[in-house]
């Protein structure tokens, strides 16, 4: 298998707030939800950078296309990295999402490893990471 991700798709409760969030609050670029018409279909996509896309999807329907009973949300099970490129821009980014209603569970500050970053929760508690990282700058 060649290490090629293309879809993150994220389960959650709520699309049309999720919605609202990614594309409203963060600004995300999207052509809003498709698939409405089908039964377990409704689902957004959000372009991220070439070649790889966010997707949100409501957790029921994940869990019945996946054939696995849905369970209790655990937000410490991965994170979502948003690499920038400063520290004022952490700042920024974060402000950005407790704006569009984002919970700050961890304010921006010093890392131990030489960054800066904080943490926060979208509406579905899913963990967003933003972080400077000196040594891995985004080049655009």
């Amino acid at each position: 298998m060649k290490p090629r991700i293309t879809m993150i798709t994220i389960g959650v409760d709520d699309l049309e707030r999720a919605l609202r969030f990614y594309r409203d609050g963060l600004g995300f670029k999207t052509e809003g939800i498709f698939g409405q018409e089908f039964e377990h279909g409704a689902v957004a996509f959000f372009d991220l950078q070439a070649g790889l896309k966010l997707a949100i999807w409501p957790r029921k329907s994940l869990a019945h296309d996946s054939g696995i009973a849905p369970g209790k949300a655990n937000p410490t099970e991965f994170t979502l990295g948003h690499n920038v490129a400063s520290r004022a821009e952490v700042d920024t980014v974060m402000e950005q999402a407790r704006m569009a209603g984002a919970t700050i569970v961890k304010a921006a500050q010093d890392t131990f490893w030489g960054g800066y970053g904080g943490y926060f929760q979208d509406p579905d508690q899913h963990l967003w990471e933003v972080v400077w990282n000196p040594q891995l700058l985004p080049r655009d």
